[in-house]
């Protein structure tokens, strides 16, 4: 039974990540290339504001902001998913090679497979889907062992070794391609959130519909699966079943998250840590935090990014790693 304390705890902290949410949100809709006055917001959003206002705000604005929160949830979850099934604290969806693994399944059928644009929108998550599940399959296999089983720095310094060789694939199709197919690839490997239509909302909105309460309704299973194999065999808990399913839906929401962001790493390390430290490590109580938190810090990064150098700003994915790639290295030196 979780304590009452630690609920009340847990509500005031989702009730500030919303309050935070909110105000970057506002602040993102009225900064930008082309500035939108504060006091015009609110006319705007109810549809009295002049047709620049309204094209600003709703054909640029608001489907970035949309898809970026999204997204940054998506990966946020599966970062915990992926933590708990492999009890190492330092998985991350772009860490160990499953972003690119996503990327490199985009980058293909982008540029081999000639569809049109309005089917191309819809397919991009599925198709990310396969290149991350190829991915994190190789890399399992890599890293467990029959003697042992999963062996969780191996299987981060696996999935780094992949993430390596596949970004190197990555550059290998650049120098094959034509020059608009590599502005794209290299936009997707810098991290810039280039889905920034409505469409592509409506495109990774239902994998996150089925798979986050999904992932939320098995914070039983993570919470057991990370005490260990034995005391998991010894409740009754299928643990290759479990494991499986947890990986399925993680790489399924890192894939549909960077099919349309790009390569973004870091939310998924970050997140979920920032949570535990605010509530404890229960799932129940941490996962809803990580949601929202991993939605707001991949928001806040696009928003401080986009507005510090004109007219395109700096990518979310490298604001990103400014921030995670030293608290990974702090990670990793906490764990020797």
């Amino acid at each position: 039974m979780i304590h009452p304390s630690l609920i009340r705890k847990q509500r005031i902290f989702l009730l500030l990540l919303i309050v935070f949410i909110l105000i970057t949100i506002v602040i993102g809709m009225g900064l930008g290339y082309s500035s939108l006055s504060y006091n015009r917001l609110l006319l705007t959003l109810l549809g009295q504001g002049t047709n620049k206002e309204e094209f600003v705000l709703f054909s640029i604005r608001l489907p970035r902001i949309v898809i970026t929160l999204l997204a940054g949830m998506a990966l946020a979850v599966s970062g915990a998913i992926l933590q708990g099934i492999t009890r190492n604290d330092l998985a991350d969806p772009g860490i160990i090679g499953i972003n690119a693994g996503a990327g490199v399944g985009v980058a293909l059928f982008f540029l081999y497979f000639p569809i049109s644009a309005s089917s191309f929108i819809y397919v991009l998550p599925a198709v990310g889907f396969f290149g991350a599940l190829l991915t994190a399959c190789l890399i399992y296999l890599f890293s467990y062992s029959k003697r042992v089983g999963l062996r969780p720095i191996r299987l981060v310094l696996t999935g780094v070794g992949f993430q390596m060789a596949l970004s190197g694939l990555m550059v290998v199709l650049i120098s094959s391609s034509d020059r608009e197919k590599v502005d794209f690839i290299a936009r997707w490997l810098a991290g810039s959130i280039w889905g920034t239509d409505w469409p592509f909302i409506w495109a990774i909105l239902p994998w996150l519909i089925v798979l986050i309460p999904f992932s939320l309704y098995k914070a039983n299973r993570l919470n057991v699966l990370g005490l260990g194999e034995s005391v998991a065999i010894g409740v009754g808990v299928s643990i290759e079943r479990e494991r499986l399913v947890l990986l399925l839906s993680a790489v399924a929401l890192a894939a549909a998250a960077v099919s349309v962001t790009g390569g973004i790493a870091f939310i998924g390390l970050m997140a979920p840590h920032i949570a535990k430290a605010l509530v404890g490590p229960r799932n129940q109580l941490f996962l809803p935090i990580c949601l929202l938190l991993g939605g707001w810090l991949l928001l806040l990064a696009d928003t401080i990014g986009r507005n510090l150098a004109d007219p395109d700003g700096i990518a979310a994915g490298i604001m990103t790693a400014l921030i995670g790639a030293p608290y990974f290295i702090y990670l990793l030196l906490r764990q020797k």
